[in-house]
Order: C-alpha cells, then sequence, then structure tokens
C-alpha cells in the first residue's frame, strides 16, 4: 500500500531500509532492545525481494563458534516466534543428512562433525545403511558416510518474515510499504536522514540518527550513492518442486554436495535445489524498478545436469511431475560470506546484507548482533568474518562482481580444502614484482584483491594447486623454502602489508591513547603493539615505526587494513593529526634466515651490525642505485629486514639483490606462515580477534600500563587482578600425517577444552603445529599442562605436545643475531 507523504514520520532514531527477513529482525531486534522511533521502509511489499522464494533451510551449524552461534539463535528465535506473534512460522526441527560420495567429502564433513561437537551442536556420524534407515527413497550404493544433525530443519521464510514484522510492530516500530528510498542524506560525517518517495511524485525525508541498509540485491547501488562500499551481486538461483508424491512422509532436509544439491520435503511434495559450479550473474544494469515477488525465466538446459544427477540419487525423480521450475535472484559476495557492521566511509551508516543463499537461517542472528552493535557500541563477540570492513573499495566494481559471483554461489557446495583458492577476477591488485616472481615459479593466492605469492614452483612443476586434506602438492616447495629461511636466507615478497601514515602536532598522543604499548619513543625505533577495545580484546594487530617527531608509519595486514583505517579515524576526536593510507607507494622486501645481513651487505655501504642497526629499529639505507627504509624486525624468528622500497624501485632493488646472492631462496606466504607458527606468532582474525584478551592472547608484554591512559587500560589492569581464564598455547602434534588447520577440537585428559585457532606445518619441528586456547582458572601452568593433549582430526584424536613458550627459539635469540 503506498502511503500519502503525511503519513510518513518527520524523524526517527533509525531508518530500517528493505523489508525482507533481514529488516524485519533487525527492526524486530532493535524493539526488543529498548529503541523507540524506528521506521522500516519497503520499497514495495515485505519479502517481495528474495526472502518470499528462498528455501527456507535451518543448519545450525556453521564454520566457526560465532556463526554457528547466530544460527543457533536464529533457529530459537523461530521457534518462539510463534507463540509470542501468533503467525506460524512453519519451523519444524527435521534434522538434515550430508551425503559424502568421495573419501576427501567424507574427511570434510568427519571434520565438520567434530567442529559441531565442539560447538554443542548435536551430530552423528552415520553409515550408508543408516542413512537409507532414514531416507528410504535415498540411492546410497556409492556413499561413502554421512552425518545426521537431528537440530537442524526447515521454516517458512516469510512468515518468519511477518512474524518478525508483527513482533516489531507490537513493540513499537512503525513499518511503511511502498516506500522508497532515494538516497541516504548525510553531513559529510555521519547520517542525517532518508529521502524517500512514497509514489504518486510524493517526496519526503525523514531525518535520522542512524540508517540500516538491509536492501539485499538494491542495497549495493543504494549504498554507492553515500560512497559506501557494499560489494554484493545477485545471481539467479534455480529449484524445483515436484507434484505430490503417494505415500512421502517427512523427511529429513538432505544435502549431497557433491552432485550440487539439497532436496526438502514439504507437505508431500519434494524440492530439489541446486549450487551449480558455474552460475549465472543476474541484474548487471541494475534491478528493474518494477521488481515484486518476480521470478527469472526458466532456463531448464542450464539446472538439467543438477536434475539427472537427482533421478540417479533419488529414483521418485524419474516419475514425479514438476509442479513449480523456479528461478529467483539471490545476493552474494566475493567471498561467500555476508555483511554486518557500520560502514568505516559514514558514521552510524548499518549495513545487513548479502547472505549468499544463507539468509533465512542466519538472519535472526544477524539482526540480534547488529542490534546489541548498534545499542551497546560493540558487536555481542568477535564478527570479523561477516564485518563490512573487510570490504575493499574496488570491490564495488560491477564488472569484478559479475564474475566473481559466478564462482562463488557454487563455492557453497564444493569441497572446502584447506588455502582453496578462487578462480574469477583475479589480477586486481599486483605489487610491482609481481612480474618478476611469476617469471620464477610463483604460484599466486588472493587476499583483499592482491596477488600474493603462495608458493614458488620449481622448473617443470605444474603451476596449480591440487587440493587435499592432507599434504598437499606444494608441501615440498614449502619445505626447501622454510629450510631456507631457517639455515640460509629467504626473499618474500609482502608489499600488500597495509601502510597507514599518521602524522600531525597530535600524532604520539593520538597514538599513545590508542595503542597499548609505549609509542612515546625515539625516531627510529619499531614498537610492536596492540590496539585494544574497552574489554581488553584486541582490535589490530601491528607495528608502529616513529619516522620523525611528529609522523609515525603503522604497518597492519592487509586484509585488515580498511578496518584499521575505520578504528583510527572512529576514534580521532579533536586530536591534529592525518591520517593516510599509503599502501601502494612502498613495496615490502622480507629479507629473512641467519645469512640475512651478508646478503643485503653485498648491496649496501651501510653498517649493518647490531651496534649500528640494532633490532627493532628503522634506517634509510642505500640500496643498489636506491634508497630504502630497513626495518630490523621478523615475523618468522630469524635474523632479517623488511625493505620498504619505493613503487618505482622495487623492481630494481629486486634485481639488485638477486644478483648479489643467487643463494636467495624466493619463499611465500605459505611459509611464512609455518615459520610463524613455528614462533607461536599470533595471527590476528584467527588465534587473536577484538574478544580475545591482550593478556590471555600471551601479549602482555607488548602492553605498558605505567605510561598513562589508553583505550583498553581498565580492562587490562582488572584482568590481572582477577586472573587469566584461559591461555594461548602452541601444539606439536605427534603424527606428522595428520594436518591442523583451524577449529579442530582440542581434548585434554578425554574432555573438550577448546578449538585450534590456527595450524600448518612445522618443517624444522618436524610436525603439524597448531594455536589454541586452553582454560586455566586457578591453575599453575604446570598443572595446566600436566595432562594428555589430544586434537581431533576427523574423528581421530592425535596426541600432540602443549607448550606456553614457543618450541622454536623460545627465548627469541635468532632475531638479534
Amino acid at each position: 500500500m503506498t502511503l500519502p507523504r503525511h503519513a510518513l514520520p518527520s524523524h526517527a532514531r533509525v531508518v530500517i531500509i528493505g523489508g525482507g527477513i533481514s529488516g524485519c529482525s533487525v527492526a524486530y531486534h532493535l524493539a526488543k532492545a529498548g529503541w523507540t522511533d524506528i521506521v522500516l521502509l519497503e520499497r514495495k511489499r515485505l519479502t517481495s525481494g528474495t526472502t518470499w522464494h528462498a528455501a527456507g533451510l535451518i543448519g545450525q551449524l556453521r564454520g566457526s563458534l560465532n556463526m554457528t552461534r547466530l544460527a543457533k539463535y536464529s533457529a530459537d528465535l523461530y521457534v518462539r516466534l510463534e507463540a509470542e506473534t501468533g503467525i506460524s512460522t512453519g519451523m519444524r526441527q527435521n534434522g538434515s543428512i550430508t551425503v559424502a560420495l568421495t573419501p576427501e567429502r567424507h574427511e570434510e564433513i568427519l571434520r565438520q562433525a567434530g567442529l559441531a561437537r565442539a560447538f554443542d551442536v548435536d551430530v552423528s556420524e552415520i553409515s550408508p545403511s543408516d542413512v537409507k534407515a532414514l531416507y528410504p527413497h535415498l540411492n546410497v550404493d556409492d556413499v561413502v558416510g554421512a552425518v545426521h544433525l537431528p537440530h537442524d530443519g526447515q521454516c517458512d521464510p516469510a512468515n518468519i518474515a511477518m512474524a518478525l514484522a508483527k513482533g516489531a510492530r507490537m513493540m513499537g516500530a512503525a513499518i511503511h510499504e511502498g516506500v522508497k528510498v532515494t538516497r541516504v542524506l548525510d553531513d559529510g560525517a555521519r547520517v542525517t536522514g532518508v529521502e524517500v518517495d512514497a509514489g504518486g511524485g510524493e517526496r519526503a525525508v525523514i531525518a535520522c540518527e542512524h540508517v540500516v541498509n538491509c536492501g539485499g540485491m538494491w542495497g549495493r547501488d543504494l549504498a554507492a550513492t553515500s560512497g559506501v562500499t557494499l560489494p554484493l551481486h545477485a545471481a539467479e538461483h534455480f529449484y524445483l518442486v515436484t507434484e505430490p508424491i503417494q505415500d512421502l512422509t517427512r523427511l529429513p532436509v538432505l544435502r549431497v554436495p557433491d552432485e550440487c544439491a539439497y532436496y526438502k520435503e514439504d507437505a508431500g511434495k519434494m524440492m530439489l535445489g541446486a549450487f551449480e559450479p558455474k552460475a549465472k550473474p543476474w541484474g548487471m544494469a541494475g534491478i528493474p524498478e518494477d521488481f515484486e515477488f518476480d521470478s527469472l525465466p526458466e532456463d531448464f538446459e542450464h539446472f538439467e545436469p543438477i536434475l539427472g544427477m537427482a533421478m540417479h540419487r533419488m529414483p521418485m525423480f524419474e516419475s514425479a511431475g514438476i509442479h513449480t521450475f523456479f528461478n529467483g535472484p539471490e545476493s552474494f559476495t566475493p567471498d561467500d560470506r555476508y555483511y554486518l557492521g557500520e560502514a568505516p566511509e559514514l558514521g552510524n551508516y548499518w549495513v545487513a546484507a548479502g547472505y549468499n543463499s544463507i539468509g533465512i537461517v542466519s538472519s535472526g542472528g544477524a539482526g540480534m548482533a547488529l542490534a546489541h552493535w548498534m545499542t551497546e557500541g560493540a558487536p555481542p563477540f568477535d564478527l570479523w568474518e561477516v564485518d563490512i570492513r573487510r570490504a575493499q573499495p574496488f570491490q564495488r566494481n560491477r564488472k569484478y562482481l559479475a564474475e566473481r559471483v559466478s564462482e562463488t554461489l557454487g563455492l557453497l557446495y564444493a569441497d572446502h580444502f584447506p588455502y582453496r583458492q578462487v578462480e574469477t577476477a583475479r589480477g586486481v591488485r599486483r605489487s610491482p614484482l609481481h612480474d618478476h616472481l611469476k617469471a620464477r615459479g610463483a604460484v599466486f593466492g588472493e587476499v583483499a584483491g592482491w596477488e600474493r605469492a603462495n608458493w614458488f614452483a620449481v622448473e617443470g612443476q605444474e603451476r596449480a594447486y591440487r587440493y587435499a586434506w592432507g599434504r598437499q602438492n606444494w608441501f615440498d616447495n614449502q619445505r626447501a623454502e622454510h629450510m631456507a629461511v631457517r639455515e640460509g636466507v629467504g626473499l618474500f615478497d609482502m608489499s600488500s602489508f597495509g601502510k597507514i601514515r599518521v602524522e600531525g602536532r597530535d600524532a604520539c598522543a593520538f597514538l599513545q591513547r590508542l595503542c597499548a604499548n609505549q609509542i612515546d619513543v625515539e625516531a627510529g625505533r619499531l614498537v610492536y603493539t596492540q590496539m585494544l577495545n574497552q574489554s581488553g580484546g584486541i582490535e589490530s594487530d601491528l607495528t608502529v615505526t616513529r619516522l620523525t617527531e611528529t609522523a609515525f608509519l603503522l604497518v597492519v595486514p592487509a586484509a585488515t587494513l580498511q578496518r584499521d583505517l575505520a578504528w583510527l579515524r572512529r576514534h580521532l576526536e579533536d586530536d591534529f593529526a592525518v591520517i593516510t593510507d599509503v599502501t601502494a607507494g612502498e613495496s615490502v622486501l622480507c629479507l629473512m634466515g641467519p645469512q640475512a645481513r651478508d646478503v643485503l651487505s653485498r648491496v649496501t655501504p651501510d653498517a649493518l651490525d647490531n651496534d649500528a642497526f640494532p633490532f627493532g629499529t628503522a634506517r634509510e639505507i642505500e640500496l643498489g642505485y636506491g634508497l630504502a627504509r630497513a626495518h630490523r624486525v621478523s615475523y618468522v624468528g630469524e635474523l632479517g629486514w623488511e625493505l620498504y622500497v619505493s613503487a618505482d624501485q622495487s623492481a630494481h632493488v629486486f634485481e639488485a639483490l638477486m644478483d648479489a646472492a643467487p643463494e636467495i631462496k624466493l619463499c611465500g606466504l605459505h611459509t611464512l606462515d609455518s615459520c610463524r607458527i613455528e614462533k607461536a606468532f599470533r595471527h590476528f582474525g584467527h588465534d587473536i580477534t577484538d574478544e580475545d584478551h591482550v593478556l590471555e592472547a600471551g601479549l602482555g608484554f607488548a602492553v605498558k600500563t605505567d605510561k598513562g591512559d589508553f583505550i583498553g587500560r581498565d580492562a587490562v589492569l582488572r584482568k590481572r587482578e582477577a586472573g587469566l581464564e584461559r591461555r594461548m598455547v602452541q601444539f606439536l602434534l605427534q603424527d606428522p600425517e595428520r594436518l591442523a588447520y583451524h577449529n579442530e577440537p582440542i581434548y585434554r585428559d578425554g574432555a573438550l577444552v577448546g578449538t585450534v585457532t590456527s595450524g600448518n606445518y612445522g618443517h624444522f619441528l618436524g610436525g603439524p603445529v597448531a594455536m589454541g586456547y586452553l582454560p586455566c582458572k586457578g591453575q599453575s601452568v604446570a598443572e595446566m599442562l600436566s595432562a594428555r593433549f589430544e586434537i581431533d582430526i576427523a574423528g581421530q584424536r592425535i596426541q600432540a605436545q602443549a607448550s606456553l613458550a614457543p618450541l622454536y627459539d623460545p627465548k627469541g635469540a635468532r632475531m638479534k643475531l
């Protein structure tokens, strides 16, 4: 229903744009949190975009603990909504089964089962005969194994959205249909309102303090008008529904990822849906203005291979009539993870969009989490996986998005092998050394759009990944690179490091307030530090180099640059300082290993001994015919320098090094990671996050509470007083063939006590190495470690040695040789 202008309020505390399940959930949870003056605007009618045609699968297990917490919250919410609102949600906990047709897939689902147990999700590993008993219509002749999650289920997506909308209204929220937001207004720093078209030529402005973009496939273009990056793109999503099938009883949801298919029984009919390997992007010229409860043109030829496999898998499809063959749009993102949080470009502009076909199971929890973030000033727990601040500005490019989502839709059901690389829309961001490395055998991966050498192939070797759950085809290459760093000298191209220059009269005071370590050091000193939140959690892990009295260089991981910039700008307040992203201006060549000093001395006349160039300092040096700023620091635990070279001189410096020292081994990012984990160096986003207390992460050495006040200082003092509840521990697995990557369960004396935060192979130590937190409340170090530790790898418990000190060079002497 189109509303006349006078029916719209002139002011609201928050305007939510989009009346799908995401927008309705945000409205419901903000109202639940006690906010008033909530207005939700829907351009057509509620659920008319993609919610109405969603399959409604409720799978509680996700790829991490916090994403699983959100999915479980959604399931619980949908069960109780009906009693609260009187609207049936169709929520049915009939369970789900995932079957594996290959040994590789079987290992994947067994690893997922271990993860489920660690996250307190009920799960059973079942045999093909068990599958047949639960799903008698299924052909299990080639099924290798399966897992059963009895509390998964299915629901009615449109009714859930309507129930959330009703619940929001019952708590005072206003919901207006037929009102299109044409643009979001701002004062250059934050949101001030929205301009709307209420139909019939009527335009109005609603002043507001907050806007939430829940616009789904319309969200990207709306965000772009405010300079906000929201990288998502619609793709066609196909399913069919049969005619009623006689004697069809209620069945669990069934997933057969090796055939790209899912099955759902509903009202005596069967649904078959697909996540095909090569999808069809849609809406390249924008979404039609009149799109409402619409479907897309049929393309049976595209769907036919899926149906052909389904006829073999479930013979009833050979004879069942087709009631509906449906093709509708869904929003997908470049990394198959949705977006949540405050946009870094504009204050109080919030986003909840891009759900990659899991919007129904995600939206309940996402709405709760975003409402908490908005009302409390921080998310309820670490949400970096879905944080909008991971989006890169270039990713709003529509050609890039259209190509990438043709792949990411299918990746939902592809084998989720470790180190899997995307293949589409590559080559956007390249180091000045890219072609040099490519010519020498580099095999590239992508992070934040950067092409980065992950490993180097030898002459005659295929320059491609062959994925596996065990040792992959580059394992021996990594070993050679790793041992070169430990025994000789290796060179890494780390030009993708995020580089932020902070300068001005108040730059030092500003960074002292944000950083936990002492930043007020003499020019030329490097400081390893964290930026903390008020709870003592780690918002950023970085090094700060004081260049001059008023200028500092901050070096951060490539993936977190936008997040770190946003954190800095959000806290600048009245300090007189300028924050500038200078990432593209300099390349970074990391020369690491016990022979690094000898090699570097061949291309510079400058002194490199410990007296002239001690650890933790930065100096300008001559390199070849050029100049560079050398930072004596190491992320691999060896003597070495990070050489910061202006982009125009990078190729020359690289050539000078390689010509002077043919023994240099070119190394990739996989080796950087295997070396750092041997040294127990933490990795942001895995080992340390914004909900991991800096002291429990073992980084108290980088916290100086005596320097004066800084964000998180009080939380550090409280934790010191109360004592630690858990500690970060390094593990060396005793079976060299069973590899840990992330989220494997950790057992102490047979009891489940945690999960692996990160893992890699320690080639010097001679086995897989993992990191993880262990509970330690009231325990001494000896008590905590005097136990039998095991790590669950696909259902097999592997004994592990635990250590608080780094297993490699525990005193850190090698970096200071």
